[in-house]
């Protein structure tokens, strides 16, 4: 079940993450989608080596990716399609990358304000893993759900696809049986329930629990 990060946001979660260079370093990562940052316009994370260390700021373009407690996340450049945070740079989490040669799904969620523009909040889900600078997660409100907020605003989540975050594409109603049908295409029950219409973006939760359930079953076997 995915579910909003914000709650989260300001825990420090155990993880590492790749700079630019390759490097890794492990400890401890709070996510920080919002606010500002060291660079204008870019998403960024606050880490530090254990409990007792000094914290230090990162910013998206510092960085490949990262992982935060079961979540891979990865940086990604602002989509020509649907909403977006404010940030051109900012993080998507890997929702589903079950093979590398198929593409994996990508999950954006933002809370559009009465003011206008979208705030970063990234979902936290089933994370799927990442290899250097392959996919994550991303969207935009176009394809995606809409829910109220107080205030005036509302939270938006929305699903994106490709190979790799720089061939992102917009999730969408219409295209949403043949890509899901792609992503998930080594469980051939979840493929026939596709096209027998059980799913759709309305409760494509739903079907990522279902997806990681039976990958988890035969994956026993």
């Amino acid at each position: 079940m995915l579910i909003g990060i914000s709650a989260k946001s300001q825990s420090w979660e155990p993880g590492y993450f790749y700079d630019v260079k390759g490097n890794k370093e492990i400890g401890l990562i709070r996510y920080k989608g919002t606010g500002n940052g060291p660079i204008k316009d870019e998403g960024f994370i606050e880490f530090k080596a254990d409990k007792k260390a000094n914290t230090l700021t990162l910013s998206a373009s510092d960085l490949s990716s990262f992982v935060m407690g079961r979540d891979s996340f990865i940086v990604a450049a602002a989509p020509r399609t649907g909403a977006w945070s404010k940030n051109e740079i900012d993080f998507v989490l890997v929702a589903v990358d079950a093979d590398k040669e198929d593409p994996k799904l990508y999950m954006f969620e933002g809370k559009v304000g009465g003011g206008g523009g979208v705030q970063s909040s990234v979902g936290l889900g089933i994370g799927g893993g990442f290899g250097g600078g392959g996919g994550g997660f991303g969207g935009g409100i176009g394809g995606g759900i809409s829910i109220p907020l107080g205030g005036g605003g509302h939270k938006a989540t929305s699903y994106f696809y490709g190979r790799n975050t720089a061939e992102m594409k917009e999730l969408t109603p219409a295209n949403f049986v043949d890509v899901m049908s792609n992503i998930m295409g080594d469980e051939p029950e979840i493929v026939d329930e596709l096209h027998q219409n059980r799913y759709s973006l309305g409760n494509i939760g739903k079907l990522i629990d279902r997806f990681y359930k039976l990958q988890a079953e035969h994956g026993a076997q």
